[in-house]
């Protein structure tokens, strides 16, 4: 009864057009393939580390991504003594992902997310899940710069 059900599921996804993105034409055009510009910060370290985790390190890079990070820490939770607990961290990325050697644009977009991190009484413990919170963000990131090249490759 399941694989009736599971044969049943993939025809009716054939039928509609459906394609696997790691499939022939999805990923495979960008896997090995995309070299991001090179990062300045730990932040677009994290998120470069991302990029190449998900779609390999480029050995014959056909397709250049540049990126533009911004992030800000937001206070959102305070105690009764008046001190900061919590903070949000916001993060924004403007991509483009150009032919290498061309300067028109093939795909292009901005993620947005965030993350939170609580803080303790101690300055001590602060730096620490403040760079977590980022390295947690750049994650989101770069999992939906990633997911929106698998959805364009098609156009590449």
């Amino acid at each position: 009864m399941i694989r009736r059900g599971l044969l049943l599921g993939a025809l009716a996804l054939a039928g509609c057009g459906f394609e696997p993105a790691y499939g022939p034409g999805g990923a495979d055009v960008l896997r090995g393939a995309v070299r991001a510009d090179d990062p300045d910060n730990e932040a677009g370290f994290e998120f470069i580390g991302r990029i190449e985790a998900r779609l390999d390190r480029p050995a014959a890079p056909r397709y250049a991504l540049a990126y533009d990070i911004s992030t800000r820490r937001v206070a959102i939770g305070i105690d009764g003594s008046n001190r900061i607990t919590r903070y949000n961290v916001e993060g924004t990325v403007a991509w483009t992902l150009t032919a290498i050697g061309s300067e028109t644009p093939l795909l292009q977009g901005t993620e947005r997310s965030f993350t939170g991190y609580s803080v303790s009484g101690e300055r001590l413990a602060t730096p620490e899940p403040a760079r977590d919170a980022t390295r947690r963000l750049m994650i989101i990131l770069a999992d939906r710069v990633v997911a929106r090249l698998l959805a364009g490759a098609d156009a590449l």
